[in-house]
Parts: C-alpha cells; structure tokens; sequence
C-alpha cells in the first residue's frame, strides 16, 4: 500500500473508555435517572444524537463517580465540571468533541432544572443552577489540516476506480465530489431519480441538473432538515452506470450484499471506502467530510456567488456557515500583501 500523508496537526485522541452496564450500576441512582428521564423526554433526537448523547453523558457521570465522589448532579459545581473539562482535554479531545459534551451535559441540566424545580416534589434541587453556564469558551483546534480535494484528484480517482470497475465507488464519489451532500444523505438516494427529467426554469428553459427527492439532512429532530439536491450530469452519468452494472432491483442506489440479501449501505461505509480505496489513489489521508467542503470551494473557485452556493448546494440557513467549509487559498493575495 502507497505510504499515505496523514496531514495531522497533532495526535488524534484515544477513544474513552466505553461505560458497560457494570460500571454504570455504579453510579449514584439519582444520576443515573435524571439520566433516563433526559433520554426518555428527548426521543425526537435523531438516532445518531441520541447515541452520542448518551455516550457522553454516561462518560461524564462515571467520571463523576470516579473523581467526585459519586455526588448527585444537584452537588456538582462549575468547579466540577472545569475539572472535568480539563481531563477531556488532557486526553486529546478537539475542540468540536468538547463542545458535543458540553452541549449533553448542559442540555440534562436544563432539564433536571426545569423538571425538578418544585420543592416540595423534588427539595434536593432547591437552587440549582446548569453548572455549565458561563465558563470559559473552549479554544477551538483541530487534529486534521482540512486540504480539499482537488479536481485533479478526483479525475485520478475516478480513472483508478474505473480500471478496478468498482462503478459502486465510482457512483459515491462523483456524488460526494459534485452534489454536496454529506454521506449520511448520499446513501439516501433512491433509484427512482434515474427516470427524473431536467429541471426546467420559470422560463421554460433545460437546466444541466436535477432535483433529488427529499432526504433526510442533517438536524436536531428525529425527522431532521427536508432537503432535495441538485444532481448535476456528472453525478447522474454514474449513479446510471453503477446501477445499470449492478444487474439488479432495488429500492436505493447505493446497496450492497449482506447475509445473502442485498441492503442499502451503512453511513460508515463511506469511512472505509476513503480509507482503504481513495486515501492510497491520492497518497494522502482522505475522509468522507472533505467532500462537501471540496465541493463548495471548488463552486466558489469557479466564480459561483457564495449566496448561490449557500442556499442550493451547501444547503445552509447562512452564509456565514458557509464560510467555514470554504477552502480555498489565500496564497496569492497575501503574496501581494506589500506591492
């Protein structure tokens, strides 16, 4: 295998420590079921929240018991948590995982102070307040230095893949490179987009694109953000050939064969798909979220209005959140800083 440029920052963080179910029996029982009235109450999250959150928030009252005397959540100072907050960061957690804790516990304490507040029901949490509230910010930092793929790049994958006749792959990527959409709404995708026509505009006229049917986008409710994509020629020419290659029916373009039957495919399918097929082709580390922003910078290198971008493409409520994903180089205009 080609020796792959990692482009780490710094050490990527070990994963904690899992909290079985024997070290969670451990737990002082008032933790544990301001816990499960939290889970209970917020069966609207999505799937892949819900999951997070309730990693975090077992890791954090384990900590709790481990360092803190196993104290009820309503003995738990800002003190506490600062401590807390200390040792995530002595173990390697990026700035965006810290917060994704933060946020968990910070969102069961608003529920415990807002469930809890009667004193007659409830006396221990008389007074008590998030303990999250009004710590410092977290630096932000990152692991991996963000290098978007490049055009050239992605016509050297797409030639290598097309050599291996890997037309899934081929399918995916022109997806992930041209549309924008992230992995979790890439493998959406149903068959019946083939037959869909050329959007036609307002004045009658064939666009070189055609809307998706709604997906399921990244959001806070189980239901998430309703969002159709611009699927552009490229896109669609492989999305055809992998499902024409693949000599068989059904309902989602992208499957695979599992247990003798042919299912859609996992969101992390994609991760090992980057990993063991594209990183090797580009001699650099490569992962699914590259994609999206490789996709608005290079529309926005191409001269497209980032308004444009932001609202159809990059499907965002603002451009400023845009802007994060925008990757492009500043090179030439800080080289002609002094002229």
């Amino acid at each position: 295998m080609a020796n792959i440029k990692q482009n780490t920052l710094r050490k990527r963080a070990d994963k904690l420590p899992e909290v079985t179910d024997k070290m969670w029996n451990e737990v002082i029982k008032v933790n544990r079921e301001v816990y499960q009235d939290y889970i209970d109450s917020n069966q609207q999250l999505s799937k892949e929240t819900l999951k997070q959150y309730k990693s975090a928030s077992r890791q954090f009252f384990w900590w709790v018991k481990m360092r803190c005397q196993n104290k009820p959540i309503y003995q738990i100072k800002k003190s506490d948590f600062l401590k807390y907050r200390s040792y995530l960061i002595n173990h390697g957690l990026s700035s965006s995982a810290l917060n994704l804790k933060k946020s968990c516990i910070s969102s069961i304490c608003n529920f415990a102070e807002n469930m809890y507040d009667s004193g007659e029901d409830y006396p221990d949490y008389v007074g008590f307040r998030n303990f999250t509230r009004g710590l410092p910010p977290i630096p932000k930092n990152k692991v991996y230095e963000k290098i978007k793929v490049s055009e050239e790049e992605y016509k050297d994958m797409m030639r290598v893949l097309e050599e291996q006749k890997d037309y899934l792959g081929m399918a995916w990527l022109a997806c992930a490179f041209n549309v924008g959409a992230r992995r979790s709404e890439i493998i959406q995708f149903k068959t019946e987009i083939l037959d869909y026509e050329h959007h036609i505009n307002s004045k009658g006229e064939k666009q070189n694109y055609r809307f998706t049917h709604v997906v399921r986008g990244k959001g806070r409710s189980r239901d998430g953000k309703p969002i159709r994509f611009m699927l552009n020629d490229e896109a669609y020419k492989y999305l055809k050939l992998w499902v024409t290659e693949r000599s068989y029916e059904h309902e989602y373009i992208f499957t695979v064969k599992y247990g003798g039957d042919y299912v859609a495919l996992s969101k992390t399918w994609a991760n090992s798909f980057c990993q063991n097929k594209l990183s090797p082709i580009a001699g650099r580390r490569i992962n699914p979220h590259l994609f999206k922003a490789s996709c608005i910078t290079w529309l926005l290198e191409s001269g497209k209005d980032i308004k444009v971008v932001s609202k159809y493409v990059a499907q965002h409520e603002s451009v400023e959140t845009t802007q994060l994903y925008d990757l492009r180089s500043d090179e030439d205009a800080r080289d002609g800083i002094f002229d």
